[in-house]
């Protein structure tokens, strides 16, 4: 596989990075620098040389939806009606469906405000969900996370969530004329050959592009919005106010593989930051031991080469994806230095920490993108824990 991008950290420069394996679902990365899966792969790592930058390059419109908040928000929240009520949420015993709905919504953009990502905010009593909470429990109690915890939202965690936050969880935004320009892919094509004929893999439809801005469920997005007309410019919408700032500092990562999260530590060895991830399978795990962060790129293209895989139809050849959010890789790919396996964004954040993978470790896009800022070359990346379940 090939993969070109932008190279993150400092400056954005376009660089160029030859890629095989990462039997991931639909991707098949590996680095293109040599690099040993022993313990001493982060010492060595430290002494590469990283691909020099070729030119300068900012990420494309559609990219940049899910990544830049619009700084002209208002600091309060929405005040439509369905808004007030989830802002006004709070845990009771005698909730009805309506209220406990607004009650996860409230608890999940805390958690994501907080670095504990609940993966796509939908309002729902998820694992992705109850393993945020939990390891946001365990972060503010002793600052370790338990290997595989889950947390239900009773009185006693939402009374943990809401010392921590009592802003409101709601906005109003309205669509601006970048939000819509597109172009947009419709229905996305299945077949690698289909996807590789398109000149972007950007967003399907701007409800795609507006959910991912926000870290919402597409559904969600809709509810909260009846009748609203998404590609048209000045709509006004409710959405969510997810977390905007960058991570703490992070020394280094975990990837557990039972539980299906990747954690973010400190120099103390705290636990900073959690994110939902798919990683691996029975049939193809993703690898033991400690290796480290190699490169980071953003706004990778893909290659599908046949000759190194074994999934897909191989009929047609060597294929060539374009970048974009709905590429197999999606919009951010941390190359590891165990050979073809990386962390990598997903176009469909909704299967995150739900399906298998082909080995190597799928985030939602704007997880990954925030991960891939906050770590380096060198940052230590242990795997602990067994593969998850079948492909």
């Amino acid at each position: 596989m090939k993969l070109r991008g932008v190279l993150t950290g400092g400056a954005l420069a376009a660089v160029g990075l030859s890629l095989i394996g990462c039997d991931d679902f639909r991707s098949h990365p590996k680095a293109s620098e040599a690099a040993s899966n022993s313990a001493a792969a982060p010492v060595a790592v430290a002494q590469a040389t990283a691909p020099a930058p070729v030119r300068l390059q900012s990420p494309p419109a559609d990219e940049a939806l899910d990544q830049a908040p619009n700084p002209t928000l208002a600091p309060r929240g929405s005040a439509a009606p369905a808004a007030k009520g989830i802002d006004a949420a709070t845990f009771s015993r005698g909730a009805t469906l309506a209220q406990r709905r607004d009650l996860l919504i409230r608890a999940q953009v805390i958690l994501d405000r907080a670095h504990f990502s609940p993966g796509v905010i939908d309002g729902r009593d998820g694992s992705n969900f109850r393993r945020a909470l939990a390891a946001f429990e365990a972060a503010r109690d002793a600052g370790v996370q338990p290997p595989a915890a889950t947390a239900a939202l009773d009185a006693s965690t939402w009374t943990t969530l809401g010392d921590a936050d009592g802003a409101p969880v709601t906005q109003d935004y309205t669509i601006t004329a970048d939000d819509v320009k597109g172009p947009f892919l419709g229905t996305l094509p299945t077949s690698m050959a289909a996807l590789a004929k398109l000149p972007r893999l950007g967003y399907a439809t701007p409800v795609q592009a507006l959910a991912a801005k926000f870290h919402m469920d597409q559904g969600l997005l809709k509810a909260l919005n009846p009748g609203a007309d998404f590609s048209v410019a000045g709509t006004s919408l409710v959405v969510a106010r997810p977390g905007a700032g960058p991570l703490p500092a992070v020394a280094r990562l975990e990837v557990d593989k039972s539980a299906g999260q990747v954690r973010a530590y400190d120099d103390a060895g705290k636990v900073v930051a959690e994110f939902p991830a798919t990683v691996g399978s029975t049939e193809r795990p993703a690898p033991s031991g400690l290796f480290a962060v190699k490169t980071v790129v953003a706004n990778p293209d893909y290659t599908y080469d046949p000759s190194r895989l074994t999934f897909g139809n191989a009929a047609g050849g060597k294929l060539t994806l374009q970048p974009g959010p709905n590429n197999p890789v999606g919009s951010t790919w941390i190359d590891l230095t165990i050979p073809t396996y990386g962390i990598h964004g997903a176009p469909d954040p909704t299967e995150i920490g739900k399906t298998a993978s082909h080995g190597c470790v799928r985030m939602t896009n704007w997880d990954a993108a925030a991960l891939g800022k906050a770590v380096k070359k060198g940052t230590p990346v242990l795997f602990v824990g067994a593969a998850p379940r079948k492909v």
